[in-house]
């Protein structure tokens, strides 16, 4: 079995899959947490992992940048490859002035300046919200670990470099900060009867750009979130 974008097998990803979207991320998961690791897709250099983690079978791969990417390869595992549970696991652009470098934010609902939704002729705009049992046993998690963390809003964006400079008006309608895949991950799950939630840590601020981080930082470092999604897909 294969897919235009997935060269693995039936059977080859588990029900729960980590996606962060820098395929070197997913390379680092899949090193430092997971036993027994099997790489099973690498089209396009899309890293897919599987392996065991606390015994229980656990995959995570990349989705790219941006909503089509992440809505290709989430559309394929859900509906293709029987996964049940996503969980985005990427960086984002804090606009909340109680948030710093790495404080996570767990995405509740996704804001767009995107048309992803548009293919379903709604007579009206959808609002994209996560799982809810994926973001109650998320919040569960990042009190246990002791993590700062926020949960609310967070606005998916289509443009990284804006020409407008419109991030900030976001934060007036009480969105926490900016990154650019969940809107259209929320809207695959709910459109084919699966659960979704993005978790976030923070790499860049809009308050405070001294705290800001650098690549390598943003592909090896944010180990409290990958560690928060992993106890959640452990336990779902």
């Amino acid at each position: 079995m294969s897919t235009p974008h997935n060269s693995a097998n039936n059977g080859d990803f588990a029900k729960t899959v980590l996606m962060p979207g820098d395929p070197l991320r997913a390379k680092f998961i899949a090193e430092n947490f997971l036993d027994n690791v099997k790489l099973v897709n690498n089209v396009r250099g899309i890293n897919g992992y599987t392996g065991f983690y606390k015994g229980k079978k656990v995959s995570v791969m990349a989705s790219g940048m941006g909503q089509p990417s992440i809505g290709i390869y989430s559309y394929e595992l859900f509906n293709f490859y029987d996964v049940e549970n996503i969980i985005r696991v990427g960086s984002c652009g804090s606009f909340d002035k109680d948030l710093h470098a790495r404080d996570i934010i767990v995405a509740m609902g996704a804001c767009t300046n995107g048309n992803y939704a548009m293919q379903y002729k709604l007579p009206g705009t959808f609002a994209p919200i996560a799982s809810y049992n994926l973001l109650r046993l998320a919040v569960d998690e990042c009190e246990k670990s002791g993590v700062k963390y926020k949960v609310g809003n967070i606005f998916s964006s289509d443009t990284f470099y804006d020409d407008a400079n419109s991030g900030m008006e976001w934060a007036k309608m009480g969105v926490l900060g900016v990154e650019m895949e969940s809107c259209a991950l929320y809207c695959n799950a709910a459109r084919l009867g699966k659960n979704a939630l993005t978790i976030c840590t923070v790499s860049d601020s809009f308050i405070y750009p001294e705290e800001n981080t650098t690549a390598q930082e943003r592909e090896t470092s944010f180990t409290k979130m990958m560690e928060i999604a992993l106890e959640v897909a452990i336990r779902v």
